[in-house]
């Protein structure tokens, strides 16, 4: 049996947005529902919303920010958490903090409580992310996980807009390739493969997927881009020791990408670092027209920074 009280309790909107709706859907899809942000409700309001309805009416009752609201309703809150009238759900959404906080442990008490909390680090998002697509059916590979986190941030409801629309394209068959496809428009290989492959060394991979990349159609531009991008990143990390997580909001970057550029730039020294930063400010302004074949330039500086790495 449903508990008509709930506890929606974290500071990520997005996770307690889902949450509520869960809770309503197992109540009745179709149920009345009443929405008022807490910290604006008055008593009278609060106190007609959470009382008995003359008819025991089916109805789903939320009260949002309540963080933000005054002891007096708070308190009138927990009442009806601790005794909720006939027929009622109750869903009271907080942030855990703010003024009030001292009653949160009184709400996880009186009500059944779902955690909204925002997630902190990069193995948690991971997780996150795993679960997500296992809710569609789908057990997706750590390559997928990782090419996901790269390609979209750390934004759940992004992450997870991302992950319906893949399962729905390509039924459940996910791959890093697919991934790819879906935000460079392309399956087979994209800029950032080979600006990856570039500064981790693989020449051959490297240069196999600039030709292909090329015959397809992609622009030297957005490929020398790419690369101007991981040259960039190497160059933050190369001499870097520490906290990839701390590390990341020091130098303006997503944490998974940190981390993951730490363990590659580990492998550059100052002076290959400084002679690809000229590679790629030469290929910059071949690719842009001041000289030369665009094409040949790009694989050209695709061999150049492989050797360096």
């Amino acid at each position: 049996m449903l508990n008509p009280a709930h506890l929606v309790v974290g500071d990520d909107t997005f996770l307690q947005e889902r949450a509520t709706k869960a809770i309503i859907d197992q109540v009745d899809p179709r149920a009345e529902v009443q929405r008022f942000k807490a910290g604006e409700v008055t008593e009278g309001e609060l106190l007609q919303a959470t009382s008995p309805s003359l008819f025991a009416e089916e109805r789903v009752v939320v009260f949002t920010g309540t963080e933000a609201a005054g002891k007096e309703p708070t308190e009138l809150l927990l009442r009806a958490a601790v005794d909720p009238a006939p027929g009622m759900t109750l869903i009271v959404c907080h942030s855990g903090g703010g003024r009030n906080k001292s009653l949160v442990p009184k709400f996880k008490k009186a009500c059944e409580v779902h955690e909204a909390g925002a997630i902190k680090n990069t193995n948690e998002l991971s997780r996150w992310i795993t679960n997500e697509f296992r809710s569609h059916n789908v057990r997706p590979t750590p390559d997928v996980i990782s090419a996901l986190q790269e390609s979209v941030g750390s934004d759940l409801r992004e992450l997870a807009a991302a992950v319906e629309q893949l399962v729905a394209d390509t039924e459940g068959e996910i791959t890093v390739r697919s991934v790819r496809a879906y935000y460079t428009g392309v399956a087979e290989v994209s800029g950032f493969d080979i600006a990856d492959a570039a500064v981790r060394g693989n020449l051959n991979f490297a240069l196999g997927s600039t030709r292909r990349a090329l015959q397809l159609g992609i622009s030297p531009v957005a490929i020398a881009a790419a690369l101007a991008s991981k040259v960039g990143d190497i160059a933050k990390l190369y001499s870097t020791r520490g906290n990839p997580d701390q590390l990341a909001k020091q130098l303006g970057m997503h944490p998974f990408v940190a981390k993951k550029t730490m363990q590659v730039a580990r492998n550059w020294s100052g002076d290959a670092v400084s002679e690809a930063v000229i590679i790629i400010a030469d290929l910059d302004a071949e690719v842009k027209g001041q000289g030369g074949d665009p094409d040949f330039a790009i694989e050209n500086a695709v061999r150049r920074i492989a050797k360096l790495a």
